[in-house]
């Protein structure tokens, strides 16, 4: 694998689901040509236009357990019961061969564990809803979830918000254009 200045470096983005961060990271990748998204591996099956290799890494429960077993994942996680989540040891090396900086969209456990693993190679950074009413604003304009899925979430997000001091930093997007702002410039120290 050759090496540069961006080589083995990683950014973990993990937020509560409706905080903004899948806007943020099409942001940064879009203003960072460097950056490459990690996809993840997934035992779920896809939703709607979801494809193999572009969202996620559609793999049946069977074949994610014997990734698991194989130690084919660097780290992996049962996110929802049933469903489980993780990176593929092969997804890094297919970015770091082409000298890109990682992204991560990751559970807030995914990312600790990432940035555990990778510690001064990583930017952990933890995007914060500006409150849990908002979180659920957000959410319910969404459109897409019952309101059953909805009080799933908004408890999760409480949960997921108790472990955001793990993370090297936490933007709260309250305005996204300010919340963007300062990801780029947090991850432009980091690469630059």
């Amino acid at each position: 694998m050759s090496l540069d200045r961006h080589s083995g470096k990683l950014i973990i983005l993990s937020a509560p689901s409706g905080a903004g961060k899948s806007t943020i990271i099409k942001h940064l990748l879009e203003t960072f040509p460097q950056l490459e998204f990690s996809i993840s591996a997934t035992s779920r099956a896809p939703r709607g236009e979801e494809q193999h290799g572009v969202e996620y890494y559609f793999l049946s429960s069977e074949e994610f357990s014997n990734a698991v077993k194989q130690g084919k994942f660097v780290e992996w996680e049962e996110v929802y019961a049933g469903t489980c989540y993780g990176t593929l040891r092969s997804e890094l090396e297919r970015i770091w061969n082409k000298d890109h900086v990682i992204v991560f969209d990751v559970d807030v456990k995914g990312g600790i564990r990432l940035k555990n693993i990778f510690k001064g190679q990583a930017l952990s950074i933890f995007i914060m809803p500006p409150s849990i009413k908002e979180l659920r604003h957000r959410l319910e304009g969404r459109g897409t979830d019952s309101p059953e899925a909805i009080e799933r979430r908004i408890q999760k997000a409480e949960k997921e918000i108790s472990f955001c001091r793990k993370f090297d930093h936490i933007v709260i997007n309250n305005r996204l254009e300010d919340a963007v702002g300062k990801t780029v410039s947090l991850i432009r120290n980091f690469i630059e």
